[in-house]
């Protein structure tokens, strides 16, 4: 090998591979919240589809005011209908645990929360309705059509709802003896008690009552005819006040079934119409009473 061999210096250039740098973790919060959005949706999927319309209802309320408890907060968060503002209670986070366990618990703690919801929509109710017994109040003291004749109208609430009851004075009948025409004055106080009943979402029901002397006059004609003609009779006249013929859902005649006076079953003030601006559970149980009447009808054996 020669001198000038010796002395040369050989080179040797390796190709180095380049190395993707990092790409950060931003894909895995975007995949994070995608992943929770499912999470949440297909948890509204199920509560929707295991509820009934009374816990959705309770479910759709908590969103729009989460507490219970009255608020101290100044300022009320948009489309809260709750009472004050919100809350300053804490919000139990115990997760799995704090949830009642077994099908069993879970049965009996949605039918507590069933029956919570029921309370206080009865609650509300009866607020709502004595306030419409204030309101009636004030409008008869204001009316210079009904003022002749406040001590003939009686207002009080009862378990079927805001009832109001027309009722005979001695010297001052609501209806011609013995029969269904009613009095000018009469219906003039069924024409004002129209706007103030129509004004009301409430259905309305209507009953007749006499007191318990026997009817004298056309045979196989009673105290039970009478009174659901004059039943139906202030139907007619609230109708001509104003009222929606969609608002009424009952008209009955009881007769002396039902004194006012027990005691005194012959005093005049037995004789009157009563008027009921009825609760949604009393409404509820009339017209389910009625359609499974009509439901069992059909199977009922025929008259020969």
């Amino acid at each position: 090998m020669s001198e000038q061999q010796k002395d040369m210096v050989i080179v040797v250039r390796r190709s180095r591979r380049r190395k993707h740098g990092h790409h950060g973790g931003a894909w895995k919060v975007a995949y994070a919240d995608f992943v929770t959005a499912m999470m949440a949706f297909f948890l509204v999927m199920w509560l929707l589809g295991i509820g009934s319309r009374q816990q959705r209802a309770a479910i759709a309320e908590y969103f729009k005011n989460p507490s219970m408890a009255q608020g101290t907060a100044t300022m009320a968060p948009p489309g809260k209908i709750g009472p004050g503002g919100a809350s300053d209670s804490m919000i139990k986070l115990g997760g799995a645990m704090d949830m009642p366990h077994g099908p069993g618990k879970d049965r009996r703690a949605l039918r507590a929360d069933a029956a919570e919801i029921e309370k206080l929509a009865r609650e509300r109710e009866k607020e709502r309705l004595e306030n419409l017994m204030q309101q009636l109040h004030a409008a008869i003291e204001k009316s210079q059509a009904l003022e002749p004749f406040k001590d003939q109208l009686l207002l009080d609430i009862t378990p079927e709802g805001l009832r109001i009851q027309i009722v005979d004075k001695q010297n001052r009948p609501m209806f011609d003896t013995g029969s269904a025409t009613l009095e000018p004055y009469t219906v003039a106080i069924l024409h004002e008690l129209a706007g103030f009943i129509g004004q009301a979402p409430n259905k309305v029901s209507i009953s007749g009552h006499t007191d318990d002397a026997p009817y004298s006059g056309v045979s196989h004609y009673s105290n039970w005819e009478l009174s659901a003609d004059r039943a139906n009779a202030a139907r007619r006249a609230l109708l001509d006040g104003g009222l929606d013929e969609t608002k009424i859902a009952r008209v009955v005649g009881l007769a002396a079934s039902v004194p006012f006076d027990k005691l005194n079953p012959g005093d005049p003030i037995n004789r009157r119409i009563s008027i009921i601006m009825m609760t949604k559970q009393a409404q509820d149980a009339a017209f389910s009473q009625e359609a499974s009447a009509v439901t069992i009808a059909p199977n009922a054996p025929h008259a020969p």
